[in-house]
């Protein structure tokens, strides 16, 4: 049975031996995870953008923030409290209702995918069978809440920005989709824990990212789009359309694209790693460590080490490719905007075709080195 279980049926328990009914019991456990995994996000969502600032001051030799904390480390603080504070207005001619909710409609579905990523065998909120395919049904929401602010704000750079989002979303959801396929037919299943469990065994060797050279390039590639980081960043692109689809928000509502769009690098990040990377997997494989140690699997003090490992890998492998990200914003420059479409529609997204035959094929004819 999932810890996870395990650790709801224990808690639930321990309630109702102080008197609580089952109802009762169960209306307190419902929200904890999803509260945890609230502050999870947000803290991730600090984390990153202080290395944004850091990694980029370093970028241009220079030193960044230094005075907000040790190493500036409380700047994201600062300015998460800045936009909180910050006078909240809704322009006169354009549509409240639509300019309120375009924002919700971004932040909500990233969020909610997070209930998918696992950061341990036992260490998931919620292990869907259809778990990956759900992060991509999500991730195909925010467009409309893009669309939705653009028009609202009843500004042409807002509109063109919210067009070029939506474009941008759909020219590289099909290519991003095609790769995950081609992972879930070798791993055969959608489901986050067992395309990780499929590639543990032989450490990195066993590894996706090597069975699968073309679709993780397809996938780093779309999802880097799908995030509108540098070079994808057509939408808000400020030489060109001031702020794009973000040029009439201030206050919270912008703390909410702000948010969201650093939230939504973290989380591909993470099912990058549960992809490609082998999610929580340790380089070399620990079970058989173990057992040429002579330690059980059973042993409770190996179980807690295997785990604090698990956590920490997936943090690192995602904090790697995120570092990755933030170096490409400065090395490589932006694209435009038929040149983005061509990519998507052009290339990437009959090679992500062609990468999926070529995965059933070869599964097809080596059942065994293909997960058949």
């Amino acid at each position: 049975m999932n810890q996870g279980i395990d650790l709801q049926d224990s808690f639930i328990q321990s309630l109702k031996d102080l008197g609580l009914s089952s109802g009762l019991a169960k209306t307190i456990w419902m929200p904890l995870p999803m509260i945890l995994m609230i502050i999870g996000a947000t803290v991730g969502v600090l984390v990153c953008v202080w290395l944004e600032r850091k990694i980029s001051a370093a970028a241009q030799q220079r030193i960044g923030p230094e005075y907000a904390g040790p190493l500036g480390v409380l700047q994201p603080v600062a300015d998460g409290l800045k936009l909180v504070f910050k006078e909240d207005i809704i322009p006169a001619k354009s549509d409240p209702w639509l300019f309120t909710l375009g924002p919700v409609l971004v932040v909500m579905p990233v969020f909610v995918s997070y209930l998918i990523v696992p950061f341990g065998q036992n260490i998931v909120i919620t292990d869907l069978n259809v778990g990956i395919f759900l992060w991509i049904s999500l991730s195909s929401i925010a467009p409309i809440g893009l669309l939705m602010s653009g028009y609202s704000s009843n500004n042409k750079y807002s509109l063109l920005g919210g067009l070029r989002a939506a474009a941008q979303s759909i020219s590289y959801e099909i290519p991003l989709a095609l790769s995950v396929l081609a992972i879930a037919m070798m791993s055969n299943s959608l489901s986050t824990l067992d395309i990780v469990q499929q590639q543990s065994g032989y450490g990195i060797l066993g590894w996706n990212i090597w069975r699968q050279p073309v679709g993780f390039i397809i996938f780093w590639i779309a999802a880097l789009a799908e995030c509108e980081r540098l070079p994808f960043d057509l939408p808000e692109a400020e030489e060109e359309l001031v702020a794009g689809y973000q040029t009439e928000y201030s206050g919270m509502k912008f703390a909410l694209f702000y948010v969201g769009s650093y939230v939504n690098l973290v989380l591909s990040a993470l099912v990058f790693a549960v992809l490609y990377l082998g999610g929580w997997g340790f380089p070399l494989p620990l079970d058989r460590l173990a057992g040429w140690l002579g330690v059980e699997e059973t042993t409770p003090w190996l179980q807690v080490i295997t785990a604090s490992l698990g956590i920490t890998m997936m943090v690192l492998k995602a904090y790697f490719l995120i570092f990755l990200a933030i170096l490409l914003r400065w090395t490589v420059p932006r694209v435009r905007i038929d040149q983005l479409l061509d990519l998507g529609w052009k290339f990437l997204l009959p090679v992500s075709l062609v990468n999926l035959l070529l995965t059933a094929a070869l599964k097809l004819a080596f059942p065994v080195a293909f997960g058949g």
